[in-house]
């Protein structure tokens, strides 16, 4: 079933949050912003940095990151088809949050379990 985005806001004290929250809610979508602040990257780059996710789940959370503006993609006419994905402006806004919430995460990981990849390094 697709998901309603977008809701119109009621300006209660939490709506900034709820609509700053509506656009970045998608389980991997905060992590590709994360990988895309380092640059441009191609969907198979972004997949390979985002392990666990599925090709479609990806190219949805993908699709919705582009239409609410936070990452331009470019499709460049070649044989095979050319894919680039870059952060936009303003999605390039939410760095400061992004990093805020590595850095809570790298501090805190350990109450959740690290995976086991995290472990070993």
């Amino acid at each position: 079933m697709a998901k309603v985005r977008h809701s119109r806001f009621d300006c209660s004290p939490g709506c900034s949050v709820e609509a700053a929250i509506s656009l970045i809610d998608g389980k991997w979508k905060c992590v590709v912003l994360f990988h895309l602040l380092g640059g441009t990257m191609r969907f198979n780059e972004i997949r390979r940095y985002v392990a666990g996710v599925s090709q479609r789940t990806l190219t949805n959370q993908l699709r919705e990151l582009e239409d609410d503006g936070l990452i331009e993609r470019k499709v460049y006419a070649q044989v095979p088809p050319k894919v680039e994905y870059t952060i936009s402006p303003l999605g390039r806004s939410l760095e400061p949050i992004l990093v805020a919430l590595k850095a809570w995460g790298d501090d805190n990981i350990g109450r959740f379990g690290k995976p086991e990849a995290a472990k070993a390094a």
